[in-house]
């Protein structure tokens, strides 16, 4: 017989994250029953607004549905009740992603907008002050640009933030993993216990980070497919797309330039022409990234459909810690390649790198987050899925 614990405050404690007031909800299902991505597999909202109005925490935590909503907005523009799902479903992910931080940094970058804008500044302020303290000259070659600040200390400064990153990050879905298999029912046996399941998993897998992550099938296919007749630069898929393809391209950049410097085939930061991988990737990414997140920003301002009704701080966070980094970036490569380095190209320099590190850093507390969780809850929709059909 297993026990079911309630939260009584699981409701309050949500509406600290957004919009989350669903109290018109009377459970009539048009909200499931519309949903283009609600199937057997994966039900909601519905499911989940009951789960947070009875209080079943942990029902709501183990939810792959979650992560399996793109916040179209069909939901709630045909509520009957103008309960609003979709801001809700919102709402839900970020209160997750603060339950899955044990550190407690998450929530309060959620719940506390003046708090959080204070702790971006603090972080970008203090790693550009530890960055300068150890600065070099300023001189009139560009190359200079890149030796301001010792290539050591970003090297280990950024080995640091990768580290601190990447335990957060793994800690987060450790937790996720735990909470959803237990839902699921989904064991260690299951995923990796026989031929078979392991195929299964594989299949999962692929299907979680290449179709849907990276492909944006059931987004692009179904999401979109009731979208008004727009022109196609700005499709929400697309422009979604272009975001993550942009960042994870920028990040390529990065790794090749490392790589050719490594080897002692350029000097970092020396200009090269733009048919070299790391430059030619680097600008179409930075390209990608700077229009996915320039369109993001413009439909928040002009709340352009229903699910850019409600824009909270977290939400204009990571946006701005996005543009600044693109932008910074391309400023920099102007002033790279003019014949002398000018003098605001060493504080630009300065100015992108503690914004980019600080992106990097605050990557599994902010809205970020999705770019880890949502693949998970991906993989376990995807088995789900299977199962049903083989069922």
């Amino acid at each position: 017989m297993t026990t079911t614990l309630v939260d009584l405050d699981l409701f309050t404690d949500l509406r600290r994250f957004g919009a989350a007031d669903v109290s018109a909800c009377f459970t009539c299902g048009t909200c499931t029953a519309t949903c283009p991505l609600s199937d057997d597999a994966a039900a909601f909202p519905r499911q989940l607004i009951r789960y947070a109005e009875v209080g079943l925490k942990d029902d709501l935590l183990g939810s792959k549905e979650l992560w399996v909503c793109y916040h179209c907005g069909l939901c709630s523009e045909t509520c009957p009740t103008q309960a609003d799902p979709a801001e809700f479903m919102a709402t839900a992910r970020r209160y997750a992603v603060a339950s899955y931080d044990p550190s407690g940094l998450a929530r309060i970058l959620f719940t506390r907008p003046v708090l959080a804008s204070v702790i971006a500044t603090v972080v970008a302020a203090f790693l550009a002050a530890f960055m300068y303290s150890a600065h070099g000259p300023q001189e009139s070659s560009s190359l200079d640009l890149f030796r301001f600040i010792p290539d050591q200390l970003i090297h280990w400064i950024g080995i640091a933030v990768m580290v601190v990153m990447a335990l957060a990050g793994l800690v987060g879905l450790v937790r996720m993993t735990g909470q959803v298999a237990r839902r699921e029912q989904v064991g260690l046996r299951d995923v990796f216990g026989s031929r078979p399941a392991l195929r299964r998993t594989l299949s999962a897998a692929w299907s979680a980070i290449a179709v849907e992550s990276l492909g944006q099938r059931r987004y692009r296919a179904d999401c979109g497919a009731d979208d008004p007749p727009e022109p196609l630069y700005r499709r929400r898929w697309l422009v979604h797309a272009l975001t993550i393809w942009g960042f994870l391209g920028l990040l390529v950049a990065t790794v090749l330039d490392w790589g050719l410097a490594l080897l002692r085939i350029k000097e970092t930061g020396t200009p090269i022409p733009v048919w070299y991988p790391s430059r030619l990737i680097g600008t179409i990414a930075g390209i990608s990234l700077m229009y996915g997140v320039t369109m993001f920003m413009v439909a928040r301002v002009r709340r352009t459909g229903t699910s850019y009704q409600v824009s909270t701080a977290a939400d204009w966070l990571l946006l701005v810690l996005l543009w600044l980094t693109g932008a910074t970036g391309f400023l920099i490569e102007a002033a790279l390649y003019l014949p002398a380095a000018p003098g605001w190209g060493y504080w630009m320099f300065l100015f992108h790198v503690a914004v980019a590190m600080e992106l990097m850093l605050l990557l599994p507390f902010t809205k970020f987050a999705h770019a880890i969780y949502r693949p998970l809850g991906l993989f376990f929709y995807a088995r789900a899925k299977a199962h049903v059909h083989t069922a």
